[in-house]
């Protein structure tokens, strides 16, 4: 079982920066890809930004050259940098992971999710 909280989240202007962390503890044998998702009010949940163990990244198309997710595979820890705000990015911010529970059960976790609020 993985546990995952984030911090990070806040109210903050357009055209501001914040940075999310989440940081995952239990036990696990390795915790493969992470990611940010968001879910805003009357909206699903959407993928923000995933990164696999080896680093390599994806983003969602509105977010692309604004945020910036990065690991640290030693401290199992997930960052999102998120710069150049808009009003569209509120929502609750959540981390999640995808890892094995000793070395043969997949399991995949979120954590309890942060607020980030834009204000135009």
């Amino acid at each position: 079982q993985v546990q995952l909280v984030e911090s990070g989240g806040g109210l903050v202007q357009a055209g501001g920066s914040l940075r999310l962390s989440c940081a995952a503890s239990g036990s696990f044998s390795i915790i493969n890809d992470m990611g940010w998702y968001r879910q805003a009010p009357g909206k699903q949940r959407e993928m923000v930004a995933v990164i696999t163990r080896g680093g390599s990244t994806d983003y969602a198309d509105s977010v692309k050259g604004r945020f910036t997710i990065s690991r640290d595979n030693a401290k199992n820890t997930l960052c999102l940098q998120m710069n150049s705000l808009k009003f569209e990015d509120t929502a609750v911010y959540y981390c999640n992971a995808k890892s094995l529970i000793r070395w043969i059960r997949l399991d995949d976790s979120w954590g309890q999710g942060t607020q980030v609020t834009v204000s135009s």
